[in-house]
């Protein structure tokens, strides 16, 4: 298993047009693994592009993901087009980058957010438009060295592995993937307070067919009577951290755990620090 996560130079996210700087930086922090920068685009030049994968290459750095996040479902014709086209763009360069995958969400018939929850989610037509939008961007790549991959979302159907991998097998698409975000699946407490068994059963469901991981802590906030489950720093939530980086620790040695959704540098060093010891403690060693 890799690490990796977002790096900073002194004033925010490194942002320099920069392949070697940007590798260096995560070198420096210990990570083998990385995310495709911003200024990696679905237009970026191909000489751009060669030198950031030889960049990777040179320092044994895996670029874990190539991130789409637009919405191919979009109720606007136009919308869905233009987020259709750029997710080839994107697979596209995902498999240029040699990178682990590309994702995306299925897609949303939300109206109000690009990736915001709608009743008609857990439909068979919705269900059926998105495996429809996937072989759409999977045929006009046909990638050979990357994946195509869909983010688990808690209010789509994809929100477990039984349904994530029945969605695989409507797609029918070799190059269709699986990116993990264990923590999306848990949407109550009977999950969070029971997630080592609830994961390892998702783990058996998936197999080797995981490409790249999300890896953050939940804790159910209790100043509420609603469920309301927060994202915090890895260590001070309700995840069983052994449980899952044992787990984790099953797939290929260079499958990604990205850390993500923190504010500042000063917490990805935290959460670095604490999955490393928790990792240590679970007789699991990072690449």
């Amino acid at each position: 298993m890799r690490l990796g996560a977002p790096v900073f130079s002194g004033s925010g996210l490194i942002e320099e047009r920069d392949p070697e700087a940007y590798v260096d930086a995560h070198v420096r922090k210990g990570y083998r693994a990385a995310y495709c920068p911003d200024w990696i685009n679905a237009d970026t030049d191909s000489a751009l592009c060669g030198a950031f994968r030889a960049a990777l290459e040179k320092r044994d750095v895996v670029l874990a993901e190539v991130g789409i996040w637009k919405n191919v479902l979009a109720k606007d014709p136009a919308e869905a087009k233009a987020a259709l086209d750029y997710a080839i763009r994107r697979l596209q360069t995902a498999e240029e980058l040699n990178a682990r995958c590309a994702v995306n969400i299925v897609g949303s018939w939300c109206e109000t957010n690009w990736d915001g929850p709608h009743e008609k989610h857990y439909a068979q037509d919705f269900f059926d438009a998105a495996v429809e939008a996937a072989r759409k961007v999977i045929d006009a790549v046909r990638p050979k060295r990357t994946k195509m991959t869909f983010e688990i979302m808690p209010c789509m159907f994809i929100d477990c592995a039984s349904e994530y991998m029945r969605f695989i097998r409507a797609v029918d698409r070799r190059a269709a993937g699986v990116h993990l975000d264990p923590t999306n699946s848990i949407t109550n407490p009977r999950l969070l307070y029971d997630n080592a068994a609830f994961f390892r059963n998702e783990f058996k469901i998936f197999g080797d067919a995981v490409m790249s991981i999300h890896l953050k802590d939940l804790r159910l906030d209790l100043s509420v009577f609603t469920v309301n489950l927060e994202e915090v720093v890895i260590g001070k939530g309700n995840i069983d951290y052994g449980n899952l980086l044992r787990l984790i620790d099953s797939l290929p040695p260079d499958t990604p755990g990205m850390l993500e959704h923190l504010a500042t540098e000063a917490l990805y060093d935290e959460a670095a620090s604490s999955i490393r010891g928790l990792a240590d403690r679970a007789g699991v060693k990072f690449r």
